[in-house]
């Protein structure tokens, strides 16, 4: 029987595929494929290999198997389904990619350089923001996304797919994963760690927890089980406003699940996992960036070891807001930088997150389909399955 306060989404299932998609397997569920075609279990480790230490995409590729296995594994099961339409490249050098799933909706990544950058003058870190559901249903005041509202939540294959995809269009190895995209994450948490167990297991070579962060609004479940189940990745919550009345009207989900109810499952998260949490926080011009509002977050921040990351606010126009979201506006830049200065006086730790990507609509915030349907790739292309 559900808790009194789970939340009841629905979400429209994900339409079959004509075959089996074999990015987003676990290595037990290709060795019963493998089977399937009698092939022995060192086939499927070494299928495994190919689709994800190797980054595989098309069988003809796969030289450890034979021209008979490769043209039966054709036959037999799809690599990706995820089909590149378009991609848009901002001046700071942030990528956002457009994607077509299978039976027609499109969802958008993000591929974001490092500033820092090392003696080789090359980015210490890549950045991938990875969308976990077409759409979104929990209506964010300050969100592209939420114009889209909710269409269906991914698979953990096309959550995978957005990984390698980015990086073989991109060209360079991705090292930092944060689930910041499209979506609730915890709305999608079996999809969701589904696809961090793939990312996170050491023979794929695809990414280290330490390296991947799970943004959440702010859904207790979802805190509380990556505790229980002792999730090694990094977990940030979206606070964005410390009153209930505030927050609430920035984010509808406040009301069913307050300030209080999400500061105690972060208490719980860290009795559990001992892991520092990240805050995430908005500035709106006279609506969250006050003194009052200072000592609000310095409080917060005290309660387990953790961070503000404080973001600028991204316009949204192109969505044609309505109500509170078209009145918000962004901090001015001064009474921004003398924000984050009390932040730090009052001895918070604080990150101040970048726009990259804003002139292409792909900061933060800002992610929501305006393109137009038409394939700009060959279906049968590096992206798309062979």
């Amino acid at each position: 029987m559900p808790e009194q306060n789970s939340i009841s989404i629905p979400i429209l299932p994900e339409k079959a595929t004509p075959l089996p998609v074999l990015t987003g397997m676990t290595l037990e569920e290709m060795t019963a494929f493998m089977a399937g075609l009698d092939e022995p279990g060192y086939r499927a480790r070494q299928l495994y290999a190919w689709i994800y230490a190797r980054r595989a995409d098309r069988f003809e590729t796969m030289t450890s198997f034979g021209k008979e296995l490769r043209a039966r594994l054709h036959q037999s099961a799809r690599l990706r389904s995820l089909q590149l339409l378009d991609t848009q490249t901002s001046e700071d050098g942030t990528i956002k990619f457009l994607w077509r799933t299978h039976d027609g909706y499109n969802i958008e990544s993000v591929l974001i350089p490092s500033e820092a950058r090392d003696d080789q003058d090359e980015p210490k870190r890549r950045t991938i923001c990875i969308s976990t559901q077409v759409g979104c249903p929990l209506d964010c005041k300050f969100c592209a996304t939420a114009s889209m509202r909710l269409k269906r939540s991914l698979s953990a294959g096309e959550i995978v797919e957005q990984f390698v995809g980015v990086e073989r269009e991109a060209g360079e190895r991705i090292t930092n994963i944060v689930f910041m995209g499209m979506g609730e994450p915890m709305l999608n948490y079996d999809q969701v760690f589904r696809a961090v167990s793939i990312f996170t297991d050491p023979d794929n070579e695809l990414a280290a927890a330490r390296h991947i962060t799970v943004s959440t609004s702010g859904l207790p479940e979802g805190i509380r089980r990556m505790a229980d189940e002792g999730q090694r990745i990094k977990l940030a919550v979206s606070l964005h406003a410390l009153t209930n009345g505030m927050r609430s009207e920035l984010m509808p989900i406040n009301r069913r699940y307050d300030i209080a109810q999400v500061m105690e499952a972060v208490e719980y998260y860290y009795r559990r996992t001992r892991q520092p949490v990240t805050y995430e926080y908005i500035l709106f011009d006279g609506w969250n960036d006050t003194d009052a509002d200072v000592r609000r977050l310095a409080r917060i921040t005290r309660r387990v070891p953790s961070k503000v990351n404080v973001i600028p606010f991204h316009e949204i126009e192109f969505t044609n807001p309505t109500g509170i979201s078209a009145r918000l506006r962004s901090t001015p830049r001064e009474k921004f930088d003398l924000f984050i200065r009390k932040l730090r006086d009052a001895g918070v730790t604080v990150m101040v997150r970048s726009s990259s990507g804003e002139d292409i609509d792909a900061a933060c915030g800002q992610l929501a389909i305006k393109h137009g349907a038409t394939a700009l790739h060959d279906p049968a292309g590096s992206i798309a399955a062979p």
